[in-house]
């Protein structure tokens, strides 16, 4: 298992994990940590939506991503149902809207898991929401410094 915490030039994994995503036509795959619980991304950290409650890992064996810390603040500071912990690939099939987050993309809505199609739109509300008050929290930090 490669530890998702420690940057490293090796990415074998994450790459191998990718070139399998895009053969079956995603953008991104599911990494699992070594029990069999849903990590991270290859490139991202995932967040999932279930019953209005935000899910995501326990932060054990995913990236230290600055805006995964971000969105997990902007739940926890706006009330925001969230839940970390160990998920399966089951409970990740049972979510209503799912997102990844990333320097790049901020946070991006996932339209489909294992080629199931999300219920909602997107982005679904949840989301739009915190991708809302990701915006701002970007926009304060900007005229801040």
């Amino acid at each position: 298992m490669f530890d998702m915490r420690l940057n490293s030039h090796s990415r074998l994994n994450l790459i191998t994990a990718l070139l399998q995503a895009i053969r079956v036509g995603a953008d991104e795959a599911l990494m699992l940590d070594p029990h069999g619980f849903v990590s991270s991304c290859n490139a991202t950290n995932f967040f999932f939506v279930r019953d209005g409650e935000v899910c995501t890992s326990t932060g054990d064996y995913c990236f230290n991503g600055v805006t995964r810390a971000n969105v997990i603040m902007l739940c926890q500071r706006h009330g925001i149902p969230l839940r970390q912990g160990n998920f399966t690939l089951m409970d990740v099939c049972g979510a209503e809207e799912a997102f990844v987050t990333g320097t790049f993309g901020g946070l991006t809505p996932v339209r489909a898991i294992d080629g199931r199609s999300l219920p909602l739109s997107l982005p679904g509300p949840t989301t739009a929401k915190l991708r809302g008050l990701y915006d701002a929290l970007k926009d304060g930090e900007a005229m801040t410094m």
